[in-house]
Order: C-alpha cells, then structure tokens, then sequence
C-alpha cells in the first residue's frame, strides 16, 4: 500500500495509512515487549485488590506508592517533557542525568525514543504522521472511538517506528543520554526492586514488601502510564481550547487531571508555546512541573528558564499565537 501526500488533508477524513511496513524481528519483540510493559501492571492491581480485600492498606505502601509516583512522574514531565524534549530550560548536567533517570523508571519507554515520539507528535500534531492522534480514523462517531483507543494505547502496538536519526539527533550525540537509554531495562527493574526492598526494611516481612511492591511498583506504574497516555487521547478531545494553536491541531486543557499529570493536561497552553516551562499558565491552573522548576531554578540547578511572557502565547495575551516555528523543524512529509 502506498502513501499519499498530506497536502490535500482536511481535518475530517481518516489519515491515509502510514504504518504499511514489513514486520522486522526486532519491531515484534519491541511490540511483544510493550505488551508485557503495559499488562503487567493490570496483573499487579488484581492482586492488590484481591490482598486488599478484607485487609486494608497500610501506611507505608501509601508513602512508598506516593513518593515513587513523584519521583518518576517528574522525571517523565520535568525531565524527558519540559528540559530534553523542548528545552524549557537549562539543567545543571547531574540535574539532567538525575531527571532523565527518573523518567526512565516510569515504563514509558527509553529517553530517546520517547522524546523523538514526542517531537513527531508536536510537528505532526493531529495530521497525517503524528504517532498517536485520535483523529487518526476521521471525526465520525465511530472514527473518534476508534481514535481515542488508537490514541491512549493502540499507536504502541502499530509497526509505525519513529527514527531517532531525525527526530533526537542532538540525544544521539549526548553519551549521557545514550548510557541511560541502554540502562532502561535496568532501571525499569530498579523502579519495582526499591519499593520491595522499601517495604522489606520499614515492614520487616515478607507480606510488607510484596504489598510495597505492589501499590509502590505496579499499581504506581499502571496509573503514571496511562494518566500520560490520556495526555495523548483526551486532551486532544476533551476540555477547552483557549490558546490557538497550528492547523489542525486540537490539542485542550483538562483540569481534572491537572494535579495527577503534574500540570501537563494544560496541553492547549502547552501546544500554544512548546518551549514554555509553564504549562498552565492561567491565574488558578495548577502546575507542579513548573513549581519544581522555579525551585531549581531559585537553587542555581536551572537557568534560561522560557517562564510565559506577555510578548509569548499563554502570557498576559493567552490568545496570541507566535509565528515562530518551534526549535525542532518539521520534517517533510512522508
């Protein structure tokens, strides 16, 4: 099958095929992989309700689940979002390492790759070629059905890779950055291992760590991966768009998941000006991400923070759209 310019898109039809490619080895074994990556973790909350029922939860897996969450959620929204996708700022190099790593214990992927998938998405957003829209299959009923399955866990499973060599070149070329994309398998065992061992030292038993690994490690990497993964589904289709934004692009702000996503459902505002490291940039839009860069930032960890401005959109004129591309060219349409 072949492809077909996107020149004569609309906005309204289904994207023309983009992942009619011949299977390699490797792509099934990545696919097989992330099958496992996002199943487990639903195996993980059937036996944490069934060892909740009739025994509560403790204290402890509480603690260990909320402190794991945040230390991987801002990994994946400060670190591999905000600094190494868009360089909303510039982090001292152990402060990127430190972040990166993070990231990397949230199962989403290896830093590279994620941020090359990201970077596809902002030049293609909504339209033939971004990864992940839920537009992929029309706007019928049925098509933005379709769509927003494609969108929250589908485009994982399509034969539809994204080359690094063109979207991360600069990552490529970083030997920090490469040395902790080849230890994601390593980190992914970390981010179940220390909250086991967690239990294990605060529980002393057995039945401590394996509920700390639990709600600390599986249950807390099933909600990171798909409060992320609605990023990518319903705020392209649910909430208010305040911002303009490109062509097609129908990217919205989504309060209710505000708080749990760390400020990055404020993805209007964020599509409005990628580079900003504030995304909810209202007067009551709440944004943890960009709390804990202005903390860096008082610190001496982060400087050249792109804070909103009235002369950049989401400033004091929300409405204003910069011309200005963003820092990663668009590719020529395949």
């Amino acid at each position: 099958m072949t492809t077909r310019s996107t020149d004569g898109y609309t906005g309204a039809e289904p994207f023309p095929d983009s992942g009619a490619r011949g299977w390699t080895g490797i792509r099934r074994l990545q696919v097989v992989l992330t099958g496992i990556i996002a199943g487990v973790p639903f195996v993980g909350l059937a036996l944490a309700v069934w060892l909740l029922w009739g025994h509560g939860i403790g204290l402890t897996d509480v603690l260990l689940a909320t402190g794991f969450y945040l230390v991987t959620g801002f990994g994946i929204t400060v670190g591999f979002h905000r600094l190494i996708t868009h360089r909303g700022f510039i982090a001292r190099p152990w402060l990127r390492v430190a972040l990166a790593v993070a990231g990397s214990m949230g199962f989403e992927g290896n830093v590279i790759d994620w941020v090359a998938i990201h970077r596809r998405h902002h030049a293609f957003t909504d339209r033939p070629g971004d990864p992940h829209s839920p537009y992929r299959y029309g706007t019928g009923l049925y098509g933005r059905l379709r769509g927003l399955a494609h969108a929250h866990l589908g485009w994982l499973f399509r034969n539809d890779p994204t080359p690094a060599q063109r979207y991360a070149p600069d990552l490529l070329a970083d030997p920090a950055m490469v040395r902790v994309a080849k230890a994601f398998p390593v980190l992914c065992g970390l981010s179940l291992i220390l909250p086991f061992l967690a239990g294990w030292a605060i529980g002393g038993s057995l039945h401590a760590a394996a509920t700390a690994f639990l709600w600390a490690g599986l249950v807390r990497v099933l909600l990171l991966q798909h409060v992320t993964w609605s990023i990518n589904s319903l705020c392209h289709m649910v909430g208010s768009r305040p911002h303009r934004t490109r062509r097609f692009d129908r990217s919205t702000d989504l309060w209710p998941l505000a708080l749990l996503s760390f400020g990055e459902s404020w993805h209007n505002g964020h599509h409005s000006d990628p580079t900003c490291a504030r995304h909810g940039v209202g007067p009551h839009q709440i944004d943890p991400s960009a709390a804990l860069i202005r903390v860096c930032e008082h610190l001496g960890w982060a400087t050249g923070v792109h804070w909103p401005t009235p002369g950049r959109p989401g400033g004091e004129h929300p409405r204003h759209h910069d011309p200005r591309p963003e820092r990663t060219p668009e590719p020529a349409a395949r």
